[in-house]
């Protein structure tokens, strides 16, 4: 379909002067701009690693596996945040629970996450559901090689356990020994659906007392 020309608006290039041709304003400009720099100097390097800087809270650096109440592992290895991850720098390796913890049915055999592939988008806390992983304030992390730079499991707990008496790093999980979904009680029992027919065409109910079922006064009777 052809535009229509009312539609179209036509700009005009300006004409350039002859002042505007040679620069030398825009040269007198940017020469101003500098001297007001220089005139209003405000020095904003800190000398380093002297003079140590103040993170926002909301600062995101190296990762921390996170240990419950009993010093273990708090992950369930429920591969949320491997999935979320968009850098695909996390590998866990899920086994099941030992027999003396009856909370969960597994956990990370092994957790490997790669610092120098990750981005530090905060992904990985965001989806997990027990609030296992989090980003800490460490920021001046070192290696000597690339393997040194991949943290598993043992690594990522040891730095639970350098920064959860941190102020900067306070342990924020506050959702329950294992998430939300562990506080869960009394739910009804999920029953099969029941085929019936209704009048010319076929209608699938709940079965009563199931999750889904409508409410007593609007359910028919069948």
């Amino acid at each position: 379909m052809p535009i229509n020309p009312k539609d179209v608006t036509w700009i005009k290039e300006p004409e350039i002067g002859f002042w505007e041709a040679t620069f030398l304003p825009a040269i007198a400009k940017g020469l101003r701009i500098t001297l007001g720099h220089v005139t209003d100097y405000r020095p904003v390097t800190q000398q380093y690693p002297e003079q140590r800087p103040v993170l926002p809270q909301h600062y995101r650096g190296v990762h921390r596996l996170n240990r419950d109440e009993k010093g273990r592992v708090k992950c369930v290895a429920c591969m949320l945040c491997a999935t979320a991850c968009p850098a695909n720098c996390i590998a866990i390796e899920a086994a099941a629970a030992p027999p003396d913890w009856p909370d969960r049915d597994k956990y990370p055999a092994e957790f490997v996450l790669d610092e120098l592939r990750c981005i530090y988008c905060g992904m990985c806390e965001e989806a997990c559901p027990v609030d296992a992983i989090e980003l800490t304030h460490i920021y001046d992390m070192t290696g000597e090689s690339r393997a040194a730079m991949v943290f598993n499991k043992d690594a990522l707990l040891g730095i639970y356990d350098k920064t959860k008496d941190n102020p900067a790093d306070p342990v924020r999980t506050a959702r329950g020994r294992l998430g939300p979904a562990s506080e869960l009680k009394n739910l009804a029992t999920l029953g099969p659906a029941t085929t019936v027919e209704r009048g010319d065409r076929a209608a699938t109910a709940p079965s009563p007392g199931v999750i889904g079922a409508p409410p007593p006064e609007t359910r028919n009777t069948w």
